[in-house]
């Protein structure tokens, strides 16, 4: 007597496709969170180290001042490179400061909105980074209380900024450009302080909710060479 060979059930096969799915989500899911993570640190680290190096070398000519008392001289960004270093002591943070703010460069550090202010100027110095994967360089920037203190450093000079809004404080829309203005509200004012507004997703999965923080100049020490 031939036996008739049974095929896979129905249900065992929903149950290996689902596996399946589960697994390449969870691979997926696990990539972007961890893995994209891991490298973006990585270039992140690459893009300090080249920028310490260039700082190293002497100082050109075009950033060259006789007088001490004079205010600092900031080089032009060059766009989608490293220009500056973000610190943030309140979680131990240091990251390069991207000029731009496209995919390709908030995966290597926090990212410049261009045609902001520069750093320690008039205007406003608008900043962005991810809070989840690519480095998440934002992650706990909702912690920031006010009061607390940010740190840019260029080739000339380093500015410390005091928190006068914590980013848990603000929600904005992912279109509200108001936070990026000159004078944050009121495009028409001119700006007669140095601000520093830092944005980030306000979650930790896709949303368009931004979470926005600023800070005011507080101190500026000019590096000696």
């Amino acid at each position: 007597m031939i036996r008739e060979k049974r095929g896979i059930s129905p249900f065992l096969l929903l149950l290996v496709t689902l596996l399946v799915v589960i697994l390449a989500v969870g691979g997926y899911v696990g990539w972007q969170v961890w893995g994209t993570t891991a490298f973006a640190r990585d270039r992140a680290v690459d893009e300090i180290t080249r920028l310490r190096t260039e700082w190293d070398a002497p100082l050109p000519p075009e950033l060259q001042q006789e007088d001490p008392a004079a205010p600092p001289l900031i080089a032009e960004p060059g766009m989608h490179e490293a220009n500056w270093l973000l610190r943030i002591p309140a979680f131990s943070a240091e990251w390069p400061i991207i000029a731009g703010v496209e995919p390709t460069d908030l995966n290597r550090g926090v990212g410049w909105y261009p045609g902001s202010a520069l750093p320690g100027q008039l205007g406003n110095f608008a900043l962005a980074g991810n809070c989840v994967t690519e480095g998440e360089p934002f992650r706990r920037l909702l912690e920031l209380r006010q009061g607390d203190e940010i740190t840019v450093e260029t080739r000339t000079a380093t500015f410390t900024y005091e928190i006068v809004s914590a980013p848990a404080e603000l929600t904005v829309g992912a279109d509200d450009n108001w936070v990026l203005e000159p004078v944050p509200g009121h495009p028409d004012v001119v700006p007669h302080q140095a601000l520093i507004t830092l944005t980030t997703c306000e979650d930790l999965f896709p949303t368009p909710d931004r979470a926005v923080g600023f800070g005011t100049l507080s101190d500026t020490e000019k590096k000696t060479s």
